[in-house]
């Protein structure tokens, strides 16, 4: 095996040339889109300046049936996205600007199947039949995501928060807070007068 420079592989300084040409040409503005990167629908995805990803990301932005052009993942300044994350959009995925999202991570605004309210589906149907129901995602600004995290439809991430690996959020979280576990729950709330994050109290 050969090292060069800053203990990258012959072959993976090749990997890098290759990327850092492909996102100039196809991927404008972007700071660096590692390759393989799989991307549906790239009209209806947008980004801001500084965005880069990890290996094996993969965006899905699923179009209306009335409207093909509509933006369904839109992505903010300074976005930086580890390896094999899966955004998947058929309403919105809106990430704000200088969020981290580590890899392996799932964001999906939508579901197979409706299991709230009127006219839930019903387990007879395969699952790959059953129509899509969407609701967006937002993540705010300053936001971080650790690894293995899964964000369900209709979920909405605070500004300045922190998704613990392995979390699966299914509620909103606020601004500001450390939320972990599966379902993920707020245990820390920043203090901006003590410049601390404080410990929440957990109900009996």
């Amino acid at each position: 095996m050969f090292i060069c420079g800053n203990n990258y592989t012959i072959g993976e300084v090749g990997k890098l040339i290759y990327s850092t040409i492909k996102t100039r040409i196809f991927f404008p503005g972007a700071r660096l889109i590692r390759s393989p990167f799989y991307i549906r629908g790239k009209k209806r995805v947008t980004y801001g300046i500084g965005f880069s990803t990890g290996y094996g990301c993969r965006f899905e932005a699923i179009p209306d049936a009335e409207n093909d052009s509509n933006i369904k993942i839109k992505i903010g300044n300074n976005v930086h996205i580890g390896d094999r994350v899966h955004i998947v959009a058929i309403d919105t995925v809106s990430i704000g600007d200088n969020v981290l999202l580590a890899s392996n991570i799932f964001i999906s605004d939508c579901n197979h199947g409706k299991y709230t309210g009127e006219n839930q589906s019903t387990p007879t149907i395969p699952p790959d039949e059953r129509e899509l129901y969407g609701s967006p995602v937002n993540i705010g600004n300053n936001v971080w995501i650790g690894e293995n995290v899964c964000v369900l439809a209709g979920v909405t991430i605070g500004n300045g928060a922190i998704i613990g690996a392995n979390s699966v959020v299914t509620k909103d979280v606020p601004a500001n807070t450390i939320c972990v576990g599966a379902p993920a729950r707020a245990i820390k709330q920043f203090d901006s007068s003590l410049n601390q994050w404080n410990s929440i109290a957990t109900p009996n």
